[in-house]
């Protein structure tokens, strides 16, 4: 019986085999409450836990069992003053460690206590006012932290988005109060700052939108959404309301009152309050406080607007949650969230929350390959509309992809190649034929040409091939179809010296020869007979082709073989024309190029240094607006760096855990062996002997054991601790370098005398425009009915507007800036410790304008704080 009463509570409000044919919520709530009447007597505990546990992870059932415990509670108030008590405990731990979905959603379930009278009216608004009183002195300059609004906001959205559940209820019972509240919040608003959304745009165009006094933040669209409902007589269609048809019982069951909860404080003020030391403090609050959504509107009003703003934010909070809590459960996912108990349709609104948690920036909440998941099992269980919503949101997408924010970009390519390669690649490739008439650098073009790239990574290149034969044009963007680029494979007939020392040392490998007899050989035949480059080229050549089968075999190559790389390149400067070689090695394929440095650096073969030299090298700098293969290489180099240093604090974290065990432990062992001792009083002048010797010789040696643990482990902290120095110094160098290197590319490239200060600007300036037709049309965005095609495109693959007006200096320039701005936004937490030095030493006032403001934008610092 008891797997049936976990079953009915998990189950309840979907259609599924344990409620039968009903799918009417006083049904399920009347079975479920007859199979928890014949449990709680012997199972209360479990019971108890698990129903808070299924209110946390399935919040968008919570009326169902805030409906449900007030049932219970007509019953057992014990059992519920208990859940009560639980509820508030939780609560309180969630406030002091800043869990902030925790509090966000008990928040919720202590709304739906009091509908159902189970939770004081009263209780609920000290808790409203308590998050009030603390947000409002957090933003006060004075007695507060402003840095700190984030925290501020999200309190006061918390309160806000419990009003959709309980707003009715508390303007009934206790209005005067709720009144109060809600006079409290419009005083916050009103002294609290504007947030500016610059820099986590996913369209780069926004950030430079001068914003007028109606364009609002998201909790001052919060607010305008809430005093509508309050208009509207708190009406909400997305919030069911199962407590009502109850409401005559309910009425007679006693409210709980909820103890003492308090807010905890906030960080002091800088000290010695500077631009750098108010931005690092703003950067923690914005990590720990994040906006939950930032809203990609893809679709045009008229596809969502039967849904009123209220049930907007709902449906929303209802997705958000659903993916929030089903993290690497895809079916189960997508199964809720097409099931979520609202009256109305909602897959438009559903794919653009997807699309704005799989494009948020600086990254988003979960792995992308969970979003491309869930979208894949949506599609297979709404067949008839989701996969054409998702075409129409891919189609309004490469519209504007010309302003796409370059991490949006980047992301939305391996999205879509992916989620291509589940469907057969199938795709109306020839209306986008009209790329090929456009410049090589327009990014519509090269969007494509990155999806087939990345599609062939998944399958193979005649598939691909065979994928666009509606439009056989597309196949000139496909990548080089063909394996590496051996030098020496004498299918050319020719064999000179470097054939025959390419043929010795393959031989070498075959044969197993041992790794020092090679480099003996290195250095005492082919070095000093053909110098460095020969040298370099035979060795690095040689062994990847020996390496070129497969991944595994290249791993192989590089594991054994690594020594004879290291030899032959000791220093930065060799390591970048080793990079070179391997480049020229794999140039038909991006992908092997990009393991094969990947793994090289993680082998300590390269450095990422000279990883970076390579990127910045003059034939790379000319494809940054073309192609991605330097960008993904970078990103690479960046990311494993990131993660080392990761890496390193998690293992310093858990160390020094280990030795307060230790210390523990080693403390409990010498207080038992002093106990001991104490106890071996002497008899007639002799010390006792026999059982009580024995356990004093086994707790001496448990306590030096218990002692040289502890100095085993410290020891361990201290290079532990050493090494994480020398990252973070690493660390600094690749940034300081990362962006010397931006900004003297850019500081070259940038037109001369130019007056632009703003991307939106510099695409204006018509210097080196390469298109034939400047004549523009107005983008659109309005979608089709029927097949979901912009109305702005045609069939026969060709556009309304016949080119593309950036001039290629100005789009290199563009694309650059978006880089820049993307890995400052993504590494942010590892800049900010080493901003002194970037600021006296890169961000001066010589660097360019745009180069600055890109780097700020994406650190999300104010151009002033300088």
């Amino acid at each position: 019986m008891s797997s049936s009463w976990r079953s009915l509570l998990l189950r309840i409000g979907d259609k599924c085999p344990e409620y039968g044919p009903t799918s009417d919520f006083k049904d399920h709530i009347e079975t479920c409450f007859a199979a928890f009447r014949r449990e709680l007597d012997h199972s209360e505990a479990e019971i108890l836990e698990f129903l808070l546990a299924c209110a946390e992870q399935l919040p968008h059932k919570i009326p169902l069992y805030g409906t449900l415990i007030g049932l219970i509670n007509l019953e057992n108030e014990d059992f519920v003053k208990r859940l009560v008590e639980n509820t508030q405990a939780k609560f309180q731990d969630a406030l002091d460690s800043g869990n902030y979905n925790v509090i966000r959603i008990l928040m919720r379930l202590m709304t739906v206590l009091m509908c159902s009278k189970v939770l004081q009216p009263s209780s609920l608004v000290v808790v409203f006012e308590m998050l009030l009183s603390s947000a409002a002195t957090t933003v006060d300059e004075e007695k507060g932290n402003p840095l700190w609004q984030p925290c501020a906001d999200f309190f006061i959205t918390c309160i806000l988005s419990c009003l959709p559940w309980g707003g009715a209820e508390l303007i009934e019972q206790v209005p005067e109060e709720i009144e109060r509240v809600m006079v409290g919040v419009e005083a916050y608003l009103s002294i609290r700052r504007h947030i500016s959304d610059s820099g986590l745009s996913f369209f780069e165009n926004d950030d430079e939108i001068e914003r007028g006094p109606s364009d609002k933040d998201f909790l001052e669209d919060l607010w305008d959404k809430i005093q509508g409902l309050s208009s509207n007589g708190w009406k909400v269609e997305s919030v069911p309301r199962p407590h009502l048809s109850f409401e005559a019982q309910l009425v007679a069951g006693k409210s709980h009152e909820l103890g003492p909860i308090s807010c905890p404080s906030l960080p002091n003020p800088p000290s010695v309050p500077s631009g750098i030391a108010n931005g690092k403090q703003k950067h923690e609050a914005e990590l720990k406080y994040p906006q939950r959504i930032h809203r990609l509107n893809i679709f045009p009003p008229s596809k969502t607007e039967d849904l009123q703003p209220i049930d907007r934010f709902v449906v929303e909070e209802y997705l958000l949650d659903v993916l929030l809590f089903f993290n690497g459960s895809r079916k189960e996912c997508a199964s809720f969230m097409v099931g979520l108990p609202v009256p109305f349709r909602y897959e438009y609104l559903m794919a653009e929350t997807i699309f704005s948690q799989l494009l948020q920036l600086p990254q988003p909440p979960f792995k992308p390959i969970y979003y491309t998941l869930v979208i894949m099992d949506l599609c297979k269980a709404l067949p008839g509309a989701f996969p054409a919503i998702v075409a129409g949101a891919v189609r309004a997408l490469f519209e504007k992809i010309d302003d796409l924010d370059m991490e949006c970009r980047t992301r939305l390519v391996l999205w879509f190649s992916h989620h291509l390669s589940n469907f057969q690649f199938i795709w109306p490739w020839e209306e986008w034929a009209f790329v090929l008439d456009l410049p090589k650098w327009a990014p519509q073009r090269v969007f494509v040409q990155e999806v087939l790239e990345r599609e062939v990574r998944l399958s193979y290149w005649d598939k691909v091939k065979q994928s666009i034969e509606n439009a056989p044009g597309l196949e000139e963007l496909l990548p080089p179809k063909g394996g590496p680029n051996f030098n020496f494979s004498g299918e050319d007939g020719k064999e000179n010296n470097e054939h025959v020392l390419s043929g010795e040392l393959n031989n070498m490998v075959k044969g197993k020869v041992p790794v020092r007899e090679i480099i003996s050989w290195i250095d005492e035949s082919v070095f000093p007979n053909n110098g460095l480059e020969v040298t370099l080229r035979v060795v690095i050549q040689t062994l990847l082709n020996i390496g070129s089968k497969s991944f595994t075999h290249l791993i192989t190559v590089l594991e054994r073989y690594g020594q004879v790389i290291a030899k032959v390149c000791p220093d930065q400067d060799k390591q970048v024309m080793l990079i070179a070689e391997v480049s020229s090695f794999w140039k038909s394929n991006t992908q092997m190029t990009a393991i094969a440095i990947d793994r090289m650096m993680g082998y300590r073969l390269v450095s990422n240094l000279a990883i970076l030299k390579w990127v910045f090298s003059s034939e790379n700098i000319e494809q940054f607006h073309t192609s991605d293969r330097p960008w993904e290489i970078l990103r690479n180099a960046v990311s494993k760096t990131y993660n080392r240093i990761s890496d390193l604090r998690k293992e310093l974290l858990s160390l020094k855990k280990n030795i307060s065990s230790a210390e523990e432990a080693a403390k409990e062992a010498k207080s038992e062996l002093e106990a001991a001792e104490l106890k071996l009083t002497l008899v007639d002048g002799e010390p006792v002997l026999g059982e009580n010797q024995f356990r004093l010789n086994r707790l001496k040696s448990r306590a030096e054991k218990a002692k040289d643990e502890v100095v085993s482990l410290q020891e361990s902290l201290e290079a532990k601790e050493a090494l994480i120095a020398r990252a973070i110094d690493e660390n600094e160098a690749l940034f300081i370098l990362l962006y010397k290197s931006f900004s003297n590319v850019l500081t070259e490239r940038l037109p001369q005398g130019s007056e632009a200060r703003t991307l939106r600007e510099l695409k204006a300036a018509q210097v080196d425009v390469m298109s034939v037709d400047t004549e523009e049309q107005p983008s659109s965005m309005e979608l089709d009915d029927e097949n979901q095609r912009p109305q702005n495109s045609e069939t026969n693959g060709g556009k309304a507007s016949s080119g593309y007006n950036v001039g290629e200096k100005e789009q290199w320039c563009i694309t650059t800036l978006g880089y820049v701005k993307a890995f400052s936004r993504q590494y942010a937490a590892e800049i900010w410790p080493h901003i002194e030095k970037l600021d006296a030493e890169v961000f001066t006032e010589d660097a360019p304008p745009l180069f600055r403001s890109a780097v700020y934008s994406g650190l999300r610092r104010s151009i002033n704080d300088a």
